[in-house]
């Protein structure tokens, strides 16, 4: 984990500048060199993508920088080279591995509720550099999720790329007949899905592959904003694919095949993806197995990863290989097919140029495929492609003009184009040969670096970061909080004021350690409200004072305000737009002026006559209002600009305090409580909480649930965690 000290934001100043970038892509094993493609689901053609990227971005004149964000992964079933903090990838570009949980290497469907671990330790190594990065470009929804916490607490640009969409995968699920209770329940996918709302509601740019991810993947989310999409179609590392040079037959990969083939000088139909049902494996085998024009015309390849012991793969692997292997046995394609068990990362290229020898194709008969890099691969190394008439194989077709596209289902269908292929030699010069040439064109890394960099430009000399304030400490106590080293944040409604016996001990505990904690008071009361209540109940006077659900903060002595907080959370907050939005919602009644404030909108909300929070949601982002929702007690809706909340409140009085998150204890009891007390905080939720609204933090690190209410529920987590001897 990284921590440390204080950083300063700065403009960009383009004569004397390069850029600094940081990407962000969390799931999955990323390294620099022999990368685990086909591991598992995670690992593949998307890291492999975002390592070219950093190192084809750090070789651009223009680029000073580039860190590439993953997490770092200690277990003793993987490889050392992943728990290592860092690793060049060239004199100018790292990978950076940022700790985010304690529990080995998990599926990305299960790295939820660690994402704000992964968020804080991001941003604490952040602080120890000297500049802060030009843009964030996070990598599919668990790396929105984070980048969008990042952006919004360093008020710099976020770039996305969605890779593959959770609204599409709900989608193909259903129509394969998966329930939605099973879907939610295996992947997560209304956390996946508000992750990218939220991601494209935030991002200045959106980078695309196709044009279909525009127009038919996107336009499914409620923040779709074709305007600030741009498609820069990923690039292929052309040193490593391009064509045969003769010595392909010398080589263990080569030999390998053979020993599978009779006849091994026969042309090659290749086929390589990851063990998925997605990827329709078992149909090229179908249309291999009923053909005799097909097996008597060529050898079939089927590279699906690397394998030792199918019975150890995951559930959907498993059942995609053995259908595999009973296929052939049912089809007795024994010596016309090849499977290899291993393959090296640097075999892959090796298989293109060997299929491309023998006068073969390349297929990808998937289901659905967003992009598609193998077939810029393939098509690099001069092999024909016949791809699924879905996604990203049509621009690429449509560029290169080396293949055909296909219905992945229609078997007749297949089978003619494969043969057409195979059976017309000049046909298959000239699909090798556009191949090559189209990729040196639209596929290579430097022509998506060009792209790319001029995009980038635009944002950042458009961008105007607010420098970080200078804590507004009396001169007369800054001496004093230098040794302050803690702090407690209570939310006043629902810890402190529901009995005010238990407040009393609670006080005396937090004068008794005011030299090195400081106290501060966290509310969606505006600032008069919070004062007059406090002063009523005798509530400890804090040292910072959030008020209106994190849009104000205070400083002692003196209630001076933070008007750098003020400055950043003015950020696309148009709250006249959300008044007419909402405006003839049914079940939603403005509350009186005195609960509204300039960053605020209150609402009392009828859960029987209003609509769901996720459709209140849409709404807002169908009218493109990039805001931040809370509903709390299952009575109050409040809308706040996105930059701010009571989590990046506190945030912002950590980093201004250089206070460490490990050392600030979080209180609360309702929803609007929730991000303050994810990640790195400790955190108490109190007995009395509301208990649907904080239901999903039962499970997430770092959050206590006490058995007492109010302010004895503080006290006990203070004894749980030993706060003060930290």
């Amino acid at each position: 984990m990284y921590s440390g000290c204080n950083f300063t934001l700065r403009k960009m100043n383009q004569s004397d500048e390069k850029i600094y970038i940081a990407l962000i892509s969390i799931h999955g094993l990323i390294r620099g060199k022999d990368l685990d493609l086909g591991r598992d689901a995670d690992t593949g053609g998307q890291t492999k993508y975002v390592v070219e990227l950093a190192r084809a971005l750090g070789a651009h004149p223009e680029v000073g920088r580039v860190d590439l964000l993953t997490q770092r992964v200690v277990d003793p079933n993987i490889p050392e080279d992943y728990a290592k903090n860092e690793e060049a990838l060239s004199e100018n570009t790292k990978i950076v591995r940022i700790d985010c949980c304690d529990s080995g290497y998990i599926p990305k469907e299960q790295l939820w509720d660690f994402l704000d671990t992964f968020a804080d330790n991001a941003l604490s190594y952040i602080r120890e550099q000297t500049f802060t990065p030009h843009i964030i470009h996070s990598h599919y929804a668990d790396a929105g999720y984070v980048g969008t916490r990042l952006s919004n607490h360093l008020g710099i640009p976020l770039v996305f790329t969605g890779h593959s969409l959770g609204r599409v995968k709900r989608r193909r699920l259903l129509a394969n007949g998966i329930r939605r209770e099973e879907i939610e329940k295996r992947y997560n996918i209304s956390r996946r899905i508000s992750a990218e709302e939220d991601a494209l509601g935030t991002a200045e740019l959106v980078i695309a592959s196709t044009n279909q991810e525009i127009e038919v993947q996107y336009d499914l989310y409620d923040y779709y904003q074709p305007k600030q999409m741009r498609v820069i179609p990923p690039g292929t590392d052309l040193l490593s694919f391009h064509p045969p040079q003769g010595n392909e037959t010398d080589t263990e990969i080569y030999q390998c095949l053979t020993r599978f083939l009779t006849h091994a000088n026969k042309p090659i139909i290749l086929a390589l993806s990851r063990p998925d049902q997605r990827k329709n494996i078992h149909t090229l085998l179908e249309v291999y197995g009923e053909s005799e024009q097909l097996q008597k015309k060529a050898n079939l390849v089927i590279v699906a990863g690397n394998r030792d012991d199918i019975r150890e793969m995951d559930e959907g692997a498993q059942e995609v290989l053995t259908d595999l292997l009973m296929c052939i046995d049912y089809y007795d394609l024994y010596g016309n097919i090849a499977y290899p068990k291993h393959h090296r990362p640097d075999d892959v290229s090796l298989l293109y140029r060997i299929a491309t020898l023998s006068g073969g194709i390349f297929i990808n008969p998937a289901l659905t495929e967003p992009f598609g890099l193998t077939l810029i691969e393939a098509a690099a190394s001069g092999l024909p492609i016949i791809a699924t008439e879905d996604g990203g194989p049509k621009d690429i077709i449509q560029h290169c003009k080396n293949g055909y596209l296909i219905d992945p289902l229609d078997k007749n269908l297949i089978t003619q184009t494969l043969l057409d292929v195979l059976s017309n030699q000049q046909q298959w010069k000239k699909f090798s040969q556009n191949g090559i040439s189209g990729v040196q064109k639209h596929y290579s890394w430097e022509a998506h670096v060009t792209k790319y960099i001029e995009e980038i430009h635009r944002l950042i000399d458009e961008t105007v970061i607010t420098p970080a304030a200078t804590p507004l400490i009396p001169e007369s106590n800054r001496r004093q909080l230098m040794h302050l080293n803690h702090a407690i944040f209570t939310d006043l409604d629902q810890n402190l004021l529901g009995d005010l016996d238990l407040l009393k001990p609670f006080a005396t505990m937090i004068h008794a350690n005011r030299k090195h904690s400081k106290f501060g008071i966290a509310t969606g009361r505006r600032l008069d409200s919070a004062l007059k209540i406090m002063k009523q109940a005798g509530v400890p006077h804090p040292g910072i004072l959030i008020t209106s659900l994190g849009t104000e903060i205070y400083y002692a002595p003196n209630l001076t305000r933070d008007t750098a907080w003020t400055n950043h959370i003015d950020y696309l907050w148009n709250p006249r737009s959300v008044m007419r939005t909402l405006a003839d919602v049914p079940g939603l009644k403005l509350q009186a002026k005195s609960e509204q404030s300039k960053f605020k909108i209150g609402y009392y909300i009828d859960p029987e006559k209003a609509p769901s929070i996720d459709e209140i949601n849409r709404l807002l982002h169908q009218n493109e209002l990039t805001v931040n929702v809370f509903l709390s007690f299952g009575l109050f809706l409040d809308i706040i600009p996105v930059r701010a909340s009571k989590g990046y409140a506190l945030r912002w009085f950590a980093d201004q305090w250089e206070i460490p998150l490990e050392h600030i204890l979080a209180a609360g009891g309702s929803g609007a409580d929730e991000d303050m007390m994810r990640g790195n905080t400790l955190a108490v939720v109190v007995a009395n909480r509301h208990n649907e609204e904080l239901s999903e933090l039962t499970d997430v690190d770092r959050v206590y649930f006490s058995k007492a209410p109010f302010a004895a529920g503080i006290i006990e987590a203070i004894e749980h965690y030993d706060f003060f001897a930290k």
